[in-house]
């Protein structure tokens, strides 16, 4: 049986798990931390990809579980929920303050209603998360991991990453 403040500090726990490709925001921060419940005597935690085929989901669920079981949570189970789908939208004001702070340039809003396919470059300016200039260059669509684009700043001349809105 999972009590009351064991499953708030479960949660405070699996909150504080770090994103493997983006280790300055938690799981929280990103939104993708979906539910702590228990479950028949069972911790039970719900998380959602950022994008179908996210290479980070299994080292998510990994460290999740090595974190709660070393907090003396015996069985845990890790679960993917694909909806509702993720936006970056749930991205945190606090997950964005890290991300600038860190120099990594956090998504704009999503698009609402039907997404156009447009092909090439963004068209709304990225502000740079240095120097706040939007007078800024995409230099590549695709950075460490395929959520994030290339940015240099002509302000500041200092290139950054940008992190996609979905």
């Amino acid at each position: 049986m999972v009590s009351g403040a064991e499953l708030d500090a479960a949660r405070a726990i699996a909150a504080a798990v770090p994103d493997p490709e983006l280790p300055v925001v938690t799981v929280a921060d990103l939104g993708i931390l979906r539910d702590v419940a228990a479950e028949d005597g069972r911790l039970v935690v719900t998380i959602t990809p950022t994008y179908s085929g996210c290479p980070a989901l299994r080292e998510i669920a990994h460290d999740l579980r090595h974190r709660l079981s070393l907090a003396g949570f015996a069985e845990v189970t890790v679960r993917t929920a694909l909806a509702p789908a993720w936006s970056s939208d749930w991205i945190t004001a606090e997950g964005r303050r890290k991300l600038r702070a860190a120099g990594l340039a956090p998504p704009s809003p999503a698009p609402k209603g039907p997404v156009p396919l447009t092909l090439g470059s963004r068209r709304e300016p990225v502000p740079c998360p240095r120097c706040g200039s939007r007078d800024t260059t995409q230099t590549a669509a695709f950075s460490a991991t395929a959520c994030r684009a290339l940015f240099r700043c002509e302000a500041c001349r200092e290139p950054f990453e940008y992190v996609k809105e979905i």
